[in-house]
Order: C-alpha cells, then sequence, then structure tokens
C-alpha cells in the first residue's frame, strides 16, 4: 500500500488533528491537585473508626468535665461528613447541651476555660443547626462570648495591648489562641466584620504580630519585626517560643497561622501589609512536619490552622521562599497518613498543650484532612 500524502487526508481528519495537538498541553495541565482520594478517604474513615470507639457511654471523650475536647471532638466528625442523625454525634451534641448554663455560656461549673469550651461547643452546634434546632443557644453563646472580652466594659481603654482579646477566663489576660477561637465561633453565628467584637478583636490580633505598624505600637513591634505572631502582647508579653535577647517575642508558626486566618476573618483584605507580612513569614518557614519555632510541639494544633488558614485564603499551591511550590494537601495528607497510628488515632510525643491524648491530637488531624479534599489544577 503506497503512503498517502497529508494533501489526501479528507481535511476534516486535518483539522481535527491540529485541534487536537493544541488540547494535549491544556489537558496535561488538568491534573488534579491534593492528595490521591484513596489515601485521604482511608486515613479519615480510620480516624472517625477510633473516635467512634474512643467514646464514652455518656457521649464525652477523654473526661466528662471537659467539653472543650468533647466539642472538638465532634466538631472534626462533622466536617468529616458525619451529620447530626449520626449515633455517635447525637449522642456527643446531647453531652454538650448538658453544660449550657443560664448565663448563654456552654461549660463545665468550675471550669477556668469558659470562653474556649464555649466556642467550640458553638461551632459545634453551629454546624448541626438543622432548621434552626440550635438558632437560641447559638445567639445566648454569642452574648455571653461577647461579655467575656476584654474591652472597655471592664474599664480597659483601647491603648492597652489586651484590648478585645480573649482568655480563658475573664480575669485571665487574653491570648491569641482563645482570641481565634472568638473570631471563628463569631463569624460561625454569622456576626459581621464590623460588629464591635470583630473590631476589637482584630485590635488585639494585630498586636499580636510582630510587625511595628499604626496598629501595632507595642514595645514588642520592632524587637523581631518579622511578620510573624506570638501568644500575647497583655501582660508583659508571652511567646511559647520564648524571648529574644533584646527581649522580643519570637514568632512561631501555629500563631502565624491563627493570627493571619483571624485577620482575614476580621475583614482584612489579601494586600493589607499585616496580611502581605505574615504571608511572607509563612513563605520563609513553610513545614509540614514541624511547628516551626517550637518543632515538634503542638504540632497537630498547628495543622488544624495551616490547613485552614490556606484553605480561607484559597492557596492551592504555595510557593515558598526559595521558589519551591508545595501542593500542601498532598503533602499534608502523606504526612499525617504516615503519622497515624494502627487504631486509626494521631497521639504526639511532645505532649504539651493535652497532645498526648489521642481523642484531642486525632480531632485535630480530622479538621486539618477536611480542608485537603483535591482540586482541579488551575490553568497556566
Amino acid at each position: 500500500m503506497r503512503n498517502r500524502s497529508l494533501t489526501e487526508f479528507p481535511i476534516r481528519i486535518v483539522v481535527a488533528l491540529f485541534v487536537l495537538s493544541l488540547a494535549l498541553p491544556a489537558l496535561a495541565q488538568e491534573k488534579s491537585l491534593g492528595p490521591d482520594p484513596a489515601l485521604l478517604k482511608k486515613t479519615r474513615t480510620a480516624a472517625i473508626n477510633f473516635l467512634k470507639t474512643s467514646q464514652d457511654d455518656d457521649g464525652s471523650w477523654t473526661s466528662p468535665i471537659a467539653p472543650g475536647i468533647s466539642a472538638l471532638v465532634t466538631v472534626s466528625l462533622l466536617q468529616s461528613g458525619l451529620t447530626a442523625e449520626d449515633e455517635t454525634v447525637a449522642k456527643a451534641l446531647k453531652h454538650l447541651e448538658s453544660f449550657i448554663k443560664k448565663d448563654g455560656g456552654v461549660y463545665f461549673a468550675k471550669s477556668n476555660h469558659r470562653n474556649y469550651e464555649t466556642c467550640i461547643s458553638l461551632i459545634a452546634f453551629e454546624i448541626a443547626n438543622a432548621n434552626g434546632r440550635y438558632d437560641k443557644v447559638i445567639e445566648r453563646a454569642v452574648a455571653f462570648l461577647k461579655n467575656l472580652q476584654w474591652d472597655k466594659g471592664e474599664g480597659i481603654e483601647s491603648s492597652d495591648p489586651g484590648f478585645g482579646g480573649a482568655g480563658y477566663g475573664k480575669h485571665q489576660r487574653p491570648d491569641l489562641s482563645n482570641t481565634t477561637f472568638l473570631i471563628e465561633a463569631l463569624k460561625a453565628a454569622g456576626v459581621k466584620e464590623d460588629d464591635p467584637a470583630m473590631k476589637n478583636a482584630l485590635k488585639f490580633v494585630s498586636r499580636c504580630q510582630n510587625l511595628e505598624t499604626e496598629f501595632n505600637t507595642t514595645p514588642f513591634a520592632a524587637k523581631v519585626n518579622d511578620g510573624g505572631f506570638y501568644y500575647t502582647p497583655a501582660a508583659g508579653g508571652t511567646s511559647q517560643a520564648g524571648l529574644t535577647k533584646d527581649g522580643g517575642l519570637r514568632s512561631y508558626a501555629s500563631m502565624t497561622y491563627a493570627g493571619l486566618k483571624s485577620m482575614i476573618y476580621a475583614g482584612l483584605e489579601k494586600d493589607d501589609p499585616r496580611v502581605k507580612a505574615a504571608m511572607k513569614w509563612i513563605r520563609k518557614f513553610y513545614s509540614v512536619e514541624e511547628n516551626p519555632g517550637l518543632g515538634q510541639m503542638g504540632l497537630y494544633y498547628y495543622y488544624h490552622t495551616f490547613a485552614k488558614s490556606l484553605s480561607v485564603l484559597e492557596i492551592d499551591v504555595l510557593e515558598d521562599s526559595k521558589k519551591r511550590r508545595h501542593d500542601w494537601r498532598k503533602e499534608l495528607t502523606e504526612n499525617l497518613a504516615k503519622l497515624q497510628k494502627s487504631d486509626g488515632s494521631w497521639i504526639n510525643k511532645a505532649e504539651r498543650w493535652y497532645e498526648g491524648d489521642p481523642n484531642l491530637a486525632t480531632a485535630y488531624s480530622l479538621m486539618a484532612l477536611a480542608y485537603c479534599d483535591p482540586k482541579p489544577a488551575k490553568k497556566a
């Protein structure tokens, strides 16, 4: 059979081949981002099954008088696809309901963690709030949380480093972790960015950043000035990462991601200098293997703030300061799968902040994985 020249092919075939040749590069770019779906499903399922078996008969996890941990586990299960009708979740919600107080808070009566416990419980109730079931509970919890906030109602001037923040209790100095949960709870409840509680919380968050601006004139702002965040500027200032030689408060990753997410929730845009400075810090210290600044301490808390913050910022691929591109969902999922125990749980050998408790570490991990679903790659 003789070879046919190109001119002998029907013109429609030539056109079709030409169009296909143009489409092939675009098709190659459509590869999805994120982890292998089978790995993600396996990792999640094992964790869910662990938490179903580790729940106590009263619906709690770890302790019947620690609603904060039980609420975190409940949130992690709801974010992982379980509904309020699921037997495990229904028992958990009933347990959390037993902590609802007349003042609107959701906490253990003798607790020193009333802000933390109420915030996490509110978020759980909000996710489970089918048919307005928890409307009144959420409304009253918001009022309770606003009353706990450090503001002029307590005789604190707006220039005070603690102004606008939230702490474990009304008489304990505010910190960024508690304030982050406050902002997230308020947002979940529908509180707007222009609400005084949100605006005041943003003032406190801005003062937790190592960045000297018109929004942060504390003595610590210029000593490190790297755009990262620390625990609190209140009551003399504290950083879990320690001090510099001149008394600066060192930045660390879990608080930097928490601070960044809080700023976005409170209404800052991505081009705000505070946001841009925080992103510069994150690009410099990107990691899914440690909590930069603290090593293995607070690792699982870090994972959930890391994942949620990057998701809120709509970042699919993060380019670090060395121009390396990171498919963070894939990297995080693969690392969590590697760290997962055979029973489906996680546990941190660096036990600080209760991460030696497998229920808490597993809840944080599931919360992180909730933001790791594969996504289509954006066209170049």
